[in-house]
């Protein structure tokens, strides 16, 4: 078994390292490995915005967010990342506002950090 620590670096727009994020979530936990967290960086804190509307034939970015924070994985928010973009840190719903030190000591404890960007 291993432990894993995520990150995602892209925006709203890119649906694609979402949906490759969840493929990649479902495959690990069913083969036995942990997710320790996922930490969303730079654009990535934009999935965080609690204003987001998407149309009804756009990736349901909602329902993945909600799919991945019922497993009981933390998905932390970058506290700087997001105040440099006008996240409202104190509006974030099933993401926890965190610092890079607090990322940093998940992956330095993990066994493999994997990027989607």
């Amino acid at each position: 078994m291993r432990n894993f620590v995520l990150s995602l670096h892209s925006g709203v727009d890119d649906h694609h390292n979402v949906f490759l994020l969840k493929r990649f979530v479902d495959a690990a936990l069913q083969a036995g490995h942990q997710i320790d967290c996922i930490f969303l960086y730079q654009d990535g804190v934009n999935h965080a915005n609690q204003n987001i509307q998407l149309a009804s034939d756009e990736f349901p970015l909602v329902e993945t967010w909600q799919s991945l924070h019922a497993l009981n994985i933390p998905i932390l928010l970058c506290v700087t990342a997001a105040e440099k973009r006008g996240i409202d840190i104190d509006n974030t719903g099933r993401f926890k506002v965190a610092g890079l030190a607090e990322f940093s000591m998940l992956a330095a404890k993990a066994d493999k950090w994997v990027q989607f960007k």
